[in-house]
């Protein structure tokens, strides 16, 4: 009901004010009317000064507390006790007319006075013959004290529906309240209905506060929400449109409302109550939705971060009539944790999804197009570690904002992910290599190593994480992808390999940089992998290279004559040279292969038989490793005899130590030895 189109400024007040004294004029003056008529009953005499004495007592109320009213109400206290006049009661009709212009006052004092004379003539015995009247008369005055606590409602639940808000009305407001406490002082049982109820308190002031409750309610269900088809952010609008209102309801009630009530109805306290217990309500209403990732921490946002800040409860201009310290919790815990959970679930399907994005885009960004990597710093360079930190590092924050525990939560649950992604990321990309000769195949090899090496860093330093298990996934990873790199190395050398000691080979004029090129073109990507991973890579290659020589120099061959001999020896030291300064060059370490092809070369174009124990007890002592049948198949490719040979290894062969103790400086154990068939 529109309380300002009754009520306008200061005539709406002095219209108030006379309707008021109206009312107790005509209730005085009934009283005296009806004293002249029964002076000879002594009850009824008894309830018409009940009366009287009404209009003092609410006068007294009204004074206790006019102090802290709205000013324009002060008058009606005083108005009490002046002037009797007399008058003609007013029918039920005509007080709900009162009631229906809100004229409350006036009414109040109309019904009181009424059910003062059911009440007296009930105790006079009047209604004996006629308990139909009775209870007639007392539902006429149930109805009418029931229509004030509708208007009462209706007032109060509108007070912040309009722009401003009418003081006039609430100070009237509190008066009736208070001459309706004054008028029932004495709590009565109220089990019943009909007669019993009159006279009793009509707690209004209860009514008042429910009202308020009321109030609260509509106004939070009145805030805009569009729907999630036309809009996507439709929550996040919603919850900041239900910030912007809360805060202009509250700062009304602050500098508006308050003043217009005594400081006992602790105006503030109330409506901050109400207000939380009706958002609590819609809250709770709203987490029961299906949301998505956006949506559930758009909500656990405003729960933890914006309803109690400078934005809405602490408000410095709320301070300090708004308290939020006994506050209950707009969630349960059991619903404050299902929000937490239905929020980290929905993180995971983020996370997921944020991962599946990025292998995408190498896979249609980088290998389908064969764009090859960056190079930073002499390094192959893939923003794989930068783009999941950056993933991981946002939802970190967002999740802090709300709790540490959530933040480290989403943590776990981020980890947990990476690590499936990357051996799903490892997967495609060996899947794409297997079905592609690609030059960049290596250069993303020794990238993706890189970026693998900084994510392990950067977890480790920026998040504080334990990446124990993920060096582990890391480093089946690398096994893979190792295998996959040599797979390809073996590809393209073995051919060429298989050329080592042809006819061809030996003849050609051109210098011997064929096989080098070849395994350059893998080696040489290694020089931009991190360490230690990329020099022990290229330290791989090293050994590789020189094992797979060997095994093929070795091999059973037709006995070479001299000229031969040596142009094989020429040739084999010319591209180990080649090979070893190459890998050397380019960051390997193992120097120690490095005498291992000479070795053999050397026997193999030596003339003097004399010469060969040393050479063999050089080979002997520089790789321990080595057996007897390996000797015996490079002094067959010089083309000694068995008799020759076994004499040889005799003299120069004998078991030796390895220097270092370790598998890192075997060579010769790693290659088979040819089996030879003598015939006699």
């Amino acid at each position: 009901m529109d309380v300002s189109s009754e009520l306008n400024g200061s005539t709406s007040h002095n219209h108030d004010i006379g309707l008021f004294e109206r009312g107790i004029k005509t209730m005085i003056s009934i009283r005296k009317s009806k004293q002249n008529l029964n002076k000879d009953k002594e009850k009824e005499s008894t309830g018409a000064l009940r009366g009287i004495r009404l209009s003092f007592r609410s006068s007294k109320s009204y004074e206790q507390h006019k102090t802290t009213i709205c000013n324009g109400v002060e008058e009606i206290g005083k108005t009490i006790e002046l002037e009797p006049i007399k008058g003609k009661p007013l029918s039920v009709m005509e007080i709900n007319e009162l009631i229906q212009k809100r004229q409350l006052l006036e009414a109040f004092a109309s019904i009181k006075y009424l059910e003062d004379e059911v009440i007296a003539e009930r105790d006079a015995d009047r209604y004996k013959d006629n308990p139909q009247e009775f209870a007639r008369k007392s539902k006429d005055v149930n109805l009418l004290y029931n229509s004030i606590t509708s208007t009462i409602q209706s007032i109060v639940v509108g007070t912040l529906e309009h722009p401003t808000v009418e003081e006039t009305m609430l100070a009237s407001l509190v008066t009736l309240i208070a001459n309706e406490e004054a008028a029932h002082p004495n709590p009565r049982d109220t089990s019943g209905s009909g007669s019993d109820v009159l006279g009793t308190p009509r707690k209004w002031r209860e009514e008042w506060r429910e009202a308020v409750n009321e109030s609260a309610r509509k106004r939070v269900l009145s805030v805009p929400m569009a729907s999630k088809e036309e809009d996507n952010s439709w929550l996040d609008l919603h919850l900041g449109f239900l910030r912007k209102q809360l805060s202009e309801d509250l700062l009304k009630v602050k500098f508006a409302v308050k003043k217009c009530y005594p400081e006992d109805y602790r105006v503030c306290d109330v409506y901050v109550e109400a207000f939380h217990k009706a958002i609590a309500s819609h809250l709770q209403d709203l987490s029961q939705r299906p949301l998505e990732f956006n949506e559930f921490y758009a909500l656990l946002d405003w729960l933890a971060n914006t309803y109690l800040s400078e934005l809405l409860l602490g408000h410095p201009d709320l301070k300090p009539e708004v308290k939020t310290e006994n506050l209950s919790l707009l969630l349960t815990p059991a619903d404050w944790d299902k929000l937490k959970n239905d929020y980290i679930n929905s993180i995971k399907g983020k996370i997921k999804s944020y991962f599946g994005n990025i292998l995408k885009l190498e896979i249609t960004e980088k290998w389908e197009k064969q764009v090859q990597p960056e190079v930073r710093e002499n390094l192959y360079n893939s923003s794989l570690s930068f783009d999941i930190q950056t993933i991981i590092a946002e939802h970190m924050k967002a999740s802090r904002a709300i709790s540490r525990s959530l933040e480290m939560k989403t943590l776990d649950l981020c980890l947990a992910e990476l690590h499936e992604f990357i051996p799903r990321f490892g997967e495609e990309f060996m899947e794409w290599n297997a079905s592609q000769d690609s030059p960049i195949f290596a250069p993303y090899f020794a990238a993706y190593i890189n970026s693998f090496h900084d994510l392990v860093s950067g977890l480790q330093t920026v998040f504080k994480v334990n990446t124990e298990k993920l060096q582990n996934v890391l480093a089946a990873l690398t096994k893979n992808f190792r295998n996959d790199f040599f797979h390809k190395l073996r590809t393209k050398t073995e051919p060429l390999f298989k050329k080592i000691l042809t006819k061809d080979w030996i003849l050609a004029t051109e210098k011997p940089d064929s096989l080098a090129s070849a395994v350059s073109q893998f080696s040489e990507h290694l020089q931009h992998m991190k360490e230690p991973v990329g020099q022990e890579l290229l330290c791989d290659v090293h050994k590789y290279v020189v094992r797979e020589y060997i095994t093929q120099v070795i091999k059973p061959r037709q006995k070479m004559k001299g000229e031969k001999r040596k142009q094989v020896s020429e040739r084999m030291n010319q591209e180990a040279k080649i090979l070893n300064n190459m890998l050397i060059d380019q960051g390997s370490t193992s120097d120690w292969l490095l005498p291992a092809i000479h070795h053999i070369a050397n026997i193999v174009g030596e003339k003097k038989k004399d010469k060969l124990k040393a050479y063999v007890m050089e080979l002997c002592q520089d790789y321990p490793d080595i057996r007897k049948e390996h000797i015996m198949a490079i002094l067959r490719l010089r083309g000694l005899g068995q008799a020759k040979r076994e004499l040889i290894i005799r003299q120069g062969y004998g078991p030796q130590e390895d220097p270092d103790g370790g598998a890192s400086s075997t060579l010769f154990a790693e290659i088979d030895a040819p089996t030879v068939i003598c015939c006699f």
